[in-house]
């Protein structure tokens, strides 16, 4: 899908409660002229720890709304962004997809971020026939449901693959390696907890011994009882399910203690904050995240140079490719169900359809989905801590 080239961005960077303002040329004429207004919601954390990615999330959306409206991507309509801070939080997530769904002028959601607030958010868009679409949730019952094949909610869609995906690919990263013994910590929550479980799940397949399995409490932040139950174990490495704010210090207190071997997470910890957290003892320490390097592929590079030049006081973070893909999956199928309509609440339905119909080149891929509403793109990339730095290491696509 080809958009112009963005104008007037700086006005993107004054959108703090996430609502757009008119850009030149595209807001409402006045009288029969008037433009029809349609929003997208994010749904995500902007502020508190994992803000970080929140705000890549918010712009990311932004910047493809901003391109879709200066190209007049849906002829007698302006699109607006508006913003809610989940929090990070199963409850005010809920919260505040009521708040988006009780507007009539919403047409469809791009969030959430984790896997734990999404179940509480699904059920309130699903009510109101609001089409979602998860730049970062990767839990596979999202779309496949406790028994594993069959879908809860069909207004839910995802960018980014699920755990399944994730866990295997982290598997076989250390098998390869030659790493045979490993231990596992996680959080407790939807997303740790899974991605663990299908780690496990790969690496006792491949060969591999789980030699300790522990759990911390998110909350605290003294991580040496765990430690101490895991570093007896002698592992050669310790596989963490969670995000950054606890996996870097755990990763500095296990280096502390003495369990000098690689601390590796998922997509949750791929962010510059883990290395921060953890210090100068996050040397050597790995992460897996959805899709290739975005800076690997011409429309990533263009994605990129874009959300520079429209000077957001964030960067786009490890999901700022899966948002802006998400946000134009939802803008492909407001072109198709916003021609005749003469609202958005009525043609909720027609949205919902036509997104799950959409094909087109962005930039995680060929963006898709299927009988679930999964992404059909399921690249996953390796990363090491090198030089206070993540740096590449491989992808692979395991569809």
């Amino acid at each position: 899908m080809k958009f112009a080239v963005p104008v007037v961005v700086a006005a993107l960077a004054l959108s703090a409660c996430g609502t757009r303002g008119e850009e030149p040329g595209t807001g409402s004429t006045g009288g029969d002229g008037a433009k029809k207004t349609v929003k997208i919601g994010v749904i995500a954390p902007l502020s508190g720890d994992l803000s970080a990615l929140g705000k890549g999330i918010q712009h990311s959306v932004e910047l493809a709304v901003q391109q879709a409206n200066a190209a007049n991507a849906i002829p007698g309509w302006e699109i607006k962004v508006e913003a809610v801070d989940d929090e990070a939080k199963a409850d005010v997530g809920k919260n505040g997809a009521t708040k988006l769904a009780a507007d009539d002028e919403v047409a469809g959601v791009v969030g959430n971020l984790n896997s734990s607030v999404s179940q509480q958010t699904q059920p309130v868009f699903a009510a109101a026939n609001i089409v979602q679409v998860s730049p970062a949730n990767t839990g596979p019952s999202l779309t496949r449901g406790a028994d594993g094949n069959t879908r809860p909610y069909k207004t839910f869609f995802r960018t980014c693959t699920t755990d399944i995906t994730q866990g295997a690919f982290a598997a076989k990263f250390l098998l390869d390696q030659g790493i045979k013994n490993v231990a596992t910590i996680h959080d407790k929550k939807t997303y740790g907890q899974g991605l663990v479980q299908y780690f496990t799940e790969a690496f006792k397949a491949g060969g591999g011994t789980i030699v300790a399995a522990q759990t911390i409490n998110p909350d605290e932040s003294n991580y040496a009882p765990v430690v101490s139950k895991v570093a007896p174990a002698k592992p050669a490495a310790v596989y963490y399910g969670g995000e950054y704010p606890q996996a870097g210090p755990l990763s500095q207190q296990m280096k502390a203690a003495g369990l000098n071997v690689p601390l590796m997470g998922g997509d949750g910890i791929y962010d510059p904050t883990f290395i921060q957290l953890a210090g100068q003892t996050s040397e050597g320490d790995l992460a897996t995240s959805v899709g290739e390097p975005t800076d690997n592929t011409e429309a990533g590079k263009k994605f990129l140079a874009d959300y520079e030049a429209a000077k957001f006081a964030e960067p786009s973070a490890a999901y700022g490719g899966y948002s802006y893909d998400a946000a134009n999956a939802i803008i492909e199928g407001l072109k198709v169900a916003l021609k005749d309509a003469q609202d958005v609440k009525g043609a909720r339905q027609a949205i919902v359809d036509a997104v799950g119909k959409v094909s087109f080149a962005g930039v995680t891929g060929q963006v898709g989905f299927d009988e679930f509403g999964d992404t059909k793109v399921k690249v996953i990339s390796g990363y090491k801590v090198e030089g206070g730095k993540w740096t590449f290491v491989k992808s692979e696509n395991l569809g």
